[in-house]
């Protein structure tokens, strides 16, 4: 199954490959992971291992640096004492935006509180929050394709069909205010930071 975490991570971190390596390299590297994997740049980050045995091709032991540099902007991991806390600060501008406007809009918000302690299927969200169907797909495919929402299974359907059933990767959200700049944290599920193949690859802890 993906990681959520993962899928948050691909367009913020891909973006950030590209500005440190420039397209000369990218392009290199994305030839070489094709050769040896078979993968495009998104998929081999989302299998960040495959990502970083081609980057040692290129870069040797001098891999780490970048890794760190390629996140460093993006997330922070809050480790504490307790370590069921799972907090990411997310310092990438885009990434906070994509939370920040997901609780701004009423429907998607109602969603994301539906399936936090639960998964449910498209079509139970929908009616638990009385969103409009059009609307509402809409609304759930882009928490999807933002990564907000995670597949978690399926679930029979009454013609016997199998159909997904999402939560969301987060327990908790908060937004911090300090000195016009606006700071999102991020309290992740429990094993989304243990099943990460980018952040268990390239350890960046605060």
């Amino acid at each position: 199954m993906e990681n959520g975490l993962d899928n948050l991570l691909v367009p913020s971190l891909r973006k950030s490959i590209e500005e440190n390596l420039g397209k000369e390299t990218l392009n290199k590297i994305e030839e070489r992971l094709m050769e040896r994997h078979g993968l495009g740049l998104v998929q081999a980050i989302k299998n960040f291992h495959k990502f970083d045995s081609v980057l040692r091709e290129f870069f040797g032991a001098g891999a780490d640096g970048l890794e760190q540099k390629f996140l460093q902007t993006i997330v922070q991991v809050e480790k504490t004492k307790q370590s069921d806390s799972n907090w990411i600060h997310i310092k990438d501008p885009e990434l906070s935006r994509v939370f920040l406007e997901s609780f701004a809009d009423q429907d998607k918000k109602a969603v994301l509180g539906s399936v936090m302690d639960t998964s449910l299927i498209i079509a139970k969200i929908l009616e638990t929050c009385s969103i409009p169907q059009t609307s509402g797909y809409r609304k759930i495919n882009y928490l999807i394709n933002n990564g907000l929402l995670i597949s978690t299974g399926f679930e029979l359907a009454h013609d016997g069909k199998k159909v997904k059933k999402y939560e969301t990767i987060f327990d908790n959200v908060k937004v911090d205010i300090i000195k016009n700049d606006i700071a999102v944290k991020v309290q992740l599920k429990n094993t989304l930071i243990s099943d990460s193949s980018i952040l268990q690859t390239v350890q960046i802890y605060s």
